[in-house]
């Protein structure tokens, strides 16, 4: 399988990861804000629980300290998170680390670190948060792939299904989704058109 998958769902609970995992998900990323040291810790203690013996891949945004000591396998990084990240604990314990990335100078940022894989954003305006990056638009990703070579490239930012094809036509390795799955009206189907869309042909 590949890391991260081609479709890849960032949600905000328990209850999201518990959904995708059972639809059969490849990899999930789990992006719970402002929780305290205690609370990282039991989320990602829960969330691994709840993967386990499956084939998700569970990701833990932000709260690398609380991954290593759970136990967690994979670990994304915004760029705030990487300036107060220790990169090398995190190797050291074996987790695999990918950073999101807005502009040149955080690209750089994020190659000097070695990552796994590089997410791009926003690829299109997104309602979920304000951003203070204008929209990068689909052309973006065929120049972020030329530089960050064998890297696996991850659009987020405002995807739809409908535009999958375009994007990784593009260039990216895998597509980042929130609002497409966590608003839409029937999530479930959403998620299953998602993967059946993803399938490599055999």
């Amino acid at each position: 399988m590949p890391y991260p998958d081609r479709f890849y769902p960032v949600v905000d609970s328990l209850a999201w990861v518990e959904r995708l995992t059972k639809l059969g998900v490849g990899t999930v990323q789990l992006r719970a804000k402002d929780l305290n040291d205690g609370e990282a810790l039991q989320i990602v203690t829960d969330a691994l629980a709840i993967t386990r013996g499956t084939a998700t891949k569970l990701i833990v945004n932000d709260y690398w300290r609380a991954a290593i000591v759970a136990g967690a396998q994979h670990v994304h990084l915004g760029q705030e998170d990487l300036a107060d990240a220790d990169v090398a604990a995190i190797k050291e314990a074996g987790v695999t680390l990918g950073l999101s990335t807005h502009d040149d100078a955080e690209l750089e940022t994020a190659l000097a670190a070695r990552p796994d894989y590089v997410a791009l954003g926003p690829i299109f305006p997104t309602t979920l948060k304000a951003m203070r990056f204008a929209p990068q638009g689909i052309p973006k990703i065929t120049e972020w792939k030329k530089r960050v070579g064998t890297i696996p490239l991850v659009a987020i930012g405002g995807i739809k299904l409908e535009q999958a094809a375009d994007i990784f036509a593009a260039g990216a390795d895998s597509i980042a989704v929130v609002s497409d799955v966590t608003q839409n009206a029937d999530p479930d189907a959403r998620v299953r058109a998602w993967l059946d869309a993803v399938k490599e042909p055999a």
